[in-house]
């Protein structure tokens, strides 16, 4: 087994996270923050956005199962990576989207990714997620682990998490845990 991490910044984390502890050969997948100029923020120094992190999920995933760049076409499924700072109705940038790449082979594919999107003009407006190395990471507190799962009752999760979950669980059907 070889495991290696990838950071990723896509809106609100718990669809994100949700999504990605679905997919064959990721270990696991946990809701955090990075990016930002304050060590160990809470949830709502974040949602202030006076803090300068992100939403990320940090996902753990063994590439003898599923490859860095099949993790990011994931990504892409699962937001859009044209909206500076927001995510539908999530304002702020600490809903930007944005890879936090680990190492120059992460950083060299997320680049190459993101000029195939753009050169293939799959969106209609200019792609704005970042790629910058990952700094100042931390987990966020354990209410926000599994929320969707927790939650179901949860109005955000009905309206906005769920739908976008079936949506990817349709497209990527053959790339789901069994």
């Amino acid at each position: 087994m070889s495991i290696q991490q990838a950071t990723l910044a896509g809106g609100c984390f718990w669809c994100i996270e949700s999504a990605f502890n679905s997919v064959e050969g990721v270990e696991s997948a946990f809701s955090g923050y990075a990016g930002g100029h304050v060590d160990n923020p809470t949830y709502q120094q974040v949602c202030s956005g006076d803090t300068g992190h992100a939403e990320v999920v940090r996902i753990n995933f063994d590439t003898e199962t599923i490859s860095y760049r099949d993790i990011l076409e994931i990504f892409f499924a699962l937001h859009n990576p044209t909206q500076l700072n927001r995510q539908g109705n999530d304002v702020g940038s600490q809903y930007r989207s944005a890879i936090f790449y680990h190492n120059d082979v992460q950083k060299q594919q997320a680049e190459e990714i993101l000029a195939e999107i753009s050169e293939q003009q799959i969106w209609p407006e200019p792609v704005v997620t970042e790629v910058v190395a990952i700094n100042n990471y931390s987990q966020a507190e354990d209410y926000h682990q599994d929320y969707f799962s927790n939650n179901p009752q949860n109005h955000y999760c009905n309206m906005v998490v769920a739908p976008k979950l079936a949506k990817f669980k349709q497209k990527f059907a053959s790339k789901l845990k069994s």
